[in-house]
Order: C-alpha cells, then sequence, then structure tokens
C-alpha cells in the first residue's frame, strides 16, 4: 500500500506552496535564495507573504530533491517536471538526484510514483532509505 507522505501548504494568492519534509536533503538552496521566506529558526518556517508568486515559482523549481513543489488553480506544476527520458545527476559529497519522475519499487515490493526531482541516498547513513535525508553532512560523507 503506497502511504501518502506527509506535507504542509502555504497560499499566496492563487498559488499554493507544498513541502514535503521527508524529501527534503537540507541543502538551503530555499534559504540562500529566498532567505525572506524560508526561515528555519522561525514558525511558519515558510513565509510566503514576503516574496511575489514569480519569486516563488522561481525558487522552488531550483529545489534539487523535490520537496518543495507548487500548484495553480488549473494545473499542478513540479519542480524540475520534465517529459521523455529521466536525467540522473551525482551531487558532489551529497546524494544521486534523478530528474524527471520515477516509478521507485522499495524493499518492501510498494511502489512510489515520482513525479519531480528525487534524491537518493548514497552515502548509506539516511534513515529515510533509498531517499537522501541530508545525513551525508553529518557523517562528512565524500564521493
Amino acid at each position: 500500500m503506497n502511504k501518502k507522505p506527509f506535507s504542509k501548504e502555504y497560499k499566496k494568492d492563487e498559488l499554493t506552496v507544498v513541502w514535503t519534509p521527508d524529501l527534503c536533503i537540507h541543502s538551503k538552496v530555499c534559504v540562500s535564495k529566498l532567505p525572506k521566506v524560508y526561515r528555519p529558526d522561525e514558525r511558519p518556517w515558510i513565509q510566503v507573504e514576503h516574496a511575489s508568486v514569480t519569486e516563488l515559482k522561481k525558487q522552488i523549481k531550483a529545489c534539487p530533491s523535490g520537496a518543495l513543489r507548487f500548484e495553480t488553480p488549473n494545473t499542478t506544476e513540479k519542480n524540475n517536471k520534465e517529459t521523455g527520458r529521466a536525467a540522473i545527476e551525482v551531487v558532489e559529497n551529497g546524494p544521486l538526484l534523478a530528474h524527471g519522475g520515477a516509478k521507485v519499487t522499495l524493499i518492501d515490493g510498494s511502489c512510489a510514483e515520482k513525479t519531480t526531482t528525487t534524491a537518493f541516498c548514497r552515502c548509506g547513513a539516511s534513515k529515510n532509505k533509498p531517499y537522501c535525508d541530508g545525513s551525508h553532512t553529518h557523517i562528512k560523507f565524500t564521493g
């Protein structure tokens, strides 16, 4: 059975920002690109009122893990969504990124349909295998 991961939504006009914490690899791309919106030491930590819809969309498309995505009333647009072939990227000292979506079959036989960028663990320390949870930074993984 596929369990839908927990996510949290933040609304700005016709845009809904969706954050799925289990997908986050803590690369801090969001914080570095829009520090006025992404404030990890505050609650709520995502404050969409501090940026335009255009700024939010641009930043969300840069999220390397797909933990952030946005939805609009007519369509759901996801970070790095591509058609056709998947692209695989090795992040120095970090995860393996699969861009373009994939069907992931887990050890227990359950399947997860990924439609955005997915970060896979390369260091072996993730507590959310096969996905990256950012543990590579704590163990100082190199590769």
